[in-house]
Formats: structure tokens, sequence, C-alpha cells
């Protein structure tokens, strides 16, 4: 029996409330930052807030990567831990911390991202196997997106690769055959998957093996992915189920005092775009 998740819910409502399937990657460098806002590690948390200030009408989603608040120390990590207070409660966060390790050390990843920072969902990766995934999976209210063919240009190496299957079907690559597990590891309704814009025909095909599951698709803005077909690749039977990522593109729209009116007119044509092409 399937567990309704509550990120599954709340990303869903999210999406209906401000007509969008656009997700904003809050990755902060503060050397980019306008000089209206500092130009220090401290400033990144108020630098977050003027961006959720700008778009909170606009999106489905945010999604902060680890590694954009790492690289500044404390700040960084108090600028993570502020962000669900700066988020309306309607939308959710998606941590990208693309988590991989035994499970132990999966657990308390789990504890600190879910229990401590209480963000929505996290990236996962797969590498390891179903058992070091668990303790993100037994958690049904919280959302985990496997990746499954990232938007990067190497990504092929391992992620195109062909497969036998175990009941002699013809060879599959590795991103359908993550597809396949984590149609079988929803069991709480709590799954997703990453496929990156930049690879509309790998995304249809994924679709295709998991028609149910939101998708991230990060790629849409400075990686130059294709968002129209991204769009008609990834969309599920309800027109939905998409989380399309744009971070830079958004963020640093603009380098002076403008910024927030910059990087809202982005979201607002990225928004519009997709829209566009989700009901042509």
């Amino acid at each position: 029996m399937i567990v309704a998740s509550s990120m599954v819910d709340t990303l869903r409502a999210a999406s209906e409330r401000n007509t969008s399937l656009l997700c904003v990657g809050l990755d902060p460098d503060p050397r980019r930052f306008p000089a209206v806002v500092g130009q220090r590690p401290d400033a990144i948390g108020t630098f977050n807030k003027a961006i959720i200030d700008a778009t909170s009408d606009l999106v489905c989603c945010y999604k902060p990567n680890l590694g954009f608040y790492i690289a500044w120390g404390a700040a960084g990590f108090a600028a993570l831990a502020r962000l669900r207070d700066d988020v309306p409660s309607h939308i959710p966060i998606l941590l990208d911390a693309k988590v991989g390790d035994i499970d132990t050390t999966t657990a308390a990843y789990a504890r600190g991202f879910f229990e401590e920072w209480r963000f929505d969902a996290v990236t996962a990766n797969p590498f390891l196997g179903e058992d070091a995934l668990l303790p993100l999976l037994e958690r049904g209210d919280k959302g985990v997106f496997i990746l499954s063919k990232t938007s990067n240009p190497g990504s092929g190496l391992l992620q195109d690769r062909l497969l036998l299957d175990n009941h002699g079907e013809a060879p599959v690559s590795v991103s359908i055959t993550v597809a396949r597990h984590a149609r079988a590891w929803n069991s709480r309704g709590n799954v997703g998957l990453v496929v990156g814009a930049t690879y509309p025909a790998q995304l249809a095909a994924v679709r295709a093996e998991a028609p149910d599951l939101p998708i991230l698709v990060p790629g849409i803005g400075v990686q130059a992915g294709d968002l129209e077909a991204a769009v008609r690749a990834g969309v599920d039977e309800r027109g939905g189920g998409l989380l399309l990522n744009a971070s830079r593109a958004i963020t640093y729209a603009s380098s002076g005092a403008d910024f927030q009116e910059a990087a809202r007119a982005v979201a607002v044509g990225l928004r519009d775009a997709i829209e566009r092409v989700r009901y042509a």
C-alpha cells in the first residue's frame, strides 16, 4: 500500500497554486552578490531571502545545492539552516546533496537534513544500492530524488552504459535501470528521479519507465538545456510531474541594485515559457 508523501502532496499543491513547474536553485556565491547586499559570506542569508521574496509566487520548489554552502563554512551552514524559515511553508525545499553512503551514514544524513534542517526532500545517488537508500526511503513524508541521467557532459561514462537484464530482455542503460528500480522503491509514494534537460531523449525514456514519479530536471538555464523539448519529454499524463530547475540564470540576472526585479523577470519568463509548452 502506498502511503501518501507530504512532500509530494506539498509539491503538487505548490505547483497548482502558482501555476508553475519552475524550481529555483539557491546556489549562493558571495563574490557575485550585488554591492547593495554585500559581498561577504554572512550576506548569503540576506541574498537568498531577497530571491525568495521576489519569486515565491512563481515557483513550485526551491533547490539549494549543499556544495555552495559548505564552501563558505559556518556562514554557509547558518544560511542553509535558516532557509526553512525564509521559504513560505507551502513551498517545498529540495536539498541537492546527492547523498550516497552506507546505511548508518545515510541515516545520519537523513536526521540532519530532514529533522535538524527541516528540508522536504534530498537528491540521492543510487550507486551503493537499495540498502544504502533505505534510511531515506523509509521516511514516507520526505522526498528522495534519485540520480538517473545527470545534466553534465560526462554523465554518459557510466549512465549510458548498457546492462544485461536478469530476465533475458534486451540490454538497457544504467539510467533506465535506475528508473526501474526507483519505481519499485516507491512503496511509500516518496520517490522521484533526476534527469537533465540537456538530454531530452533520455528524459522521455525515463518518463516512459516511471510514468508516475516526479522528475527534477536541472539544466534549463545556464546549462542551455532545451526547455521545450524537456517539457514535452518529461510531463506526466496529467501535464505535471516536473520540477524544471534554473539557478544562476535567475539569481544572477543582475549584479545591480535591481537584482530582485531582474531575478523576478527571468523567473516570470521561464515560468510562462514552460506553461506555454505545457498546454500547447
